[in-house]
């Protein structure tokens, strides 16, 4: 790692640059320092093996112009995009609906296509910096769709009111809670049996419950006194 020798304010946003692209590299540093909130405070090729440095360098915004989930630099993007301290932004990607979900699971706050110029690079950084996420217009459909297969596989958590039981209902409910057979049930409250599996048929449907056992504890979560 060739760190980049010189005083940083505290104002400055600090970048690290992960370039594989030698040229790109040397480019990106010219273009930086011509903005005086932005510093390069250092740099390393991701195939370098002390690349792992990079996680102990103070920087802001960390710019990478590969990305592939089995190289050293998706590890990096992981560990890195895990601490609020810093964010990732790839530059130079392809329009790959793959990779660009990938890179974002990853951790990645930016990612740039060939295509975009220095000053949609240099404003990626600082929005990044500002805790904001930038990715190309044609790729936010890619997040749009998967949000909502995560929306319709997620279960809906029931918000239904309170059920109203009767008071010969509740009744049941608590001599089905004392474990009592349908036939006792009627005994004591002397009902015919039919009568009693009516009832406890009903009330199964009230409360959305596939067994008596599920129905009282459900009843009870919703505030009736039952007892055992």
């Amino acid at each position: 790692m060739d760190p980049v020798s010189e005083i940083v304010p505290s104002s400055s946003i600090r970048v690290f640059l992960m370039m594989e692209n030698r040229l790109l590299r040397e480019a990106l540093i010219r273009l930086l320092r011509k903005r005086s909130d932005l510093v390069v405070v250092g740099y390393d090729e991701p195939a370098d093996a002390t690349s792992y440095q990079v996680l102990e360098s103070p920087f802001d915004v960390l710019l990478i112009d590969s990305f592939q989930t089995t190289c050293p630099t998706a590890k990096i993007v992981r560990e890195t995009g895990g601490k609020a301290a810093y964010k990732a932004v790839l530059i130079g990607m392809e329009p790959d609906e793959e990779l660009f979900m990938a890179a974002v699971r990853s951790g990645v706050m930016g990612y740039l296509l060939k295509d975009a110029s220095a000053s949609e690079l240099v404003a990626a950084v600082r929005s990044v910096y500002r805790g904001e996420a930038v990715c190309p217009p044609q790729l936010c459909a890619t997040l749009f769709r998967f949000v909502a297969n995560v929306v319709e596989e997620t279960p809906v958590k029931r918000t239904a009111s309170k059920p109203d039981l009767t008071l010969r209902q509740q009744q049941l409910v608590t001599l089905v809670a004392k474990g009592l057979t349908n036939k006792e049930i009627a005994t004591q409250l002397n009902l015919s049996e039919f009568t009693v599996r009516n009832h406890i048929h009903r009330i199964l449907k009230q409360v959305d419950a596939g067994s008596r056992s599920e129905a009282v504890e459900t009843i009870r979560a919703y505030g009736y006194s039952i007892s055992h």
